[in-house]
């Protein structure tokens, strides 16, 4: 599932060619919800957390989540496609350009301002959402607050950041990441967590996060562009200490941690 940071990417690479411009053709075969009509106007594109958003005027609102398996592309007019077409799930043709989305399992529109759609379903995909780390003005209190609201006592602290109504944006790899830079077991239950670490996770999130807004070459740690501490080195030593990294999988969606035993701890018990 891609990180926030990526959504942001894609986000921006958007933005210049559909913001303000009037759409020209709209294709979705798999839509849930309202169809955009053309010559709707684009008013912007917005990433939230691991949503992409395209804001059209009148208050319809484009989402898509990429999950496993999505990506958004920008072609010029004319320009050949990277993927097949069988693999299209949503297109947007504006002067000059289409916005292609690819592989998508999630593509549906709503209403902005609690309007109902044509089905009379009020929904807003990122209501939910805690705080996006992507943004500059990230509320990191709230997201504390949000973390001390999680209702299973034992629930671990790596599947608490990856909670998206927790904090926003932050995913697989950022997950183990952080745990890394602050220092704490993957596993150790939430409620161990004193509230100071909460708020250092958080920060180290959203600093991380906000460092790779800019590149694919996803950096977390000392060393050239694309170094990483602990994701993906399952068995290989740590960077600090030498001791063999370890994967586990575990949480309800199966989902993989990377640590190092030695230079990740749990609090102390009391």
């Amino acid at each position: 599932m891609p990180e926030g940071d990526t959504i942001w990417r894609a986000a921006q690479r958007l933005r210049p060619a559909l913001a303000g411009a009037e759409l020209l053709r709209f294709e979705a075969l798999r839509l849930a919800g309202d169809r955009p009509r053309a010559g709707a106007v684009i008013e912007d594109v917005e990433a939230v957390g691991k949503h992409l958003l395209v804001h059209f005027a009148g208050g319809l609102s484009l989402d898509t989540h990429m999950r496993m398996t999505g990506s958004w592309h920008l072609y010029g007019a004319g320009e050949r496609w990277r993927k097949p077409r069988h693999l299209l799930r949503c297109r947007l043709v504006v002067a000059g350009w289409e916005a292609v989305c690819f592989s998508a399992p999630v593509v549906r529109t709503y209403r902005r301002g609690g309007k109902a759609n044509a089905l009379g379903v009020v929904d807003d995909p990122v209501a939910h959402l805690g705080p996006d780390l992507c943004a500059a003005d990230a509320d990191l209190g709230a997201a504390v607050t949000r973390m001390g609201r999680v209702p299973e006592p034992g629930t671990t602290i790596a599947e608490v950041l990856l909670d998206q109504t927790v904090a926003a944006g932050i995913g697989n790899v950022y997950k183990s990441e952080v745990l890394f830079a602050c220092g704490l077991d993957p596993f150790t239950p939430v409620e161990a967590v004193e509230v100071d670490q909460r708020h250092r996770l958080m920060d180290v999130a959203s600093r991380l996060l906000r460092r790779n807004l800019a590149t694919s070459r996803r950096t977390t740690t000392d060393g050239p562009p694309g170094s990483v501490a602990v994701y993906g080195r399952a068995r290989r030593p740590c960077r600090r200490c030498g001791t063999p990294i370890r994967m586990a999988r575990h949480g309800t969606q199966n989902r993989s941690t990377y640590w190092c035993p030695t230079c990740q701890r749990r609090p102390p018990s009391g």
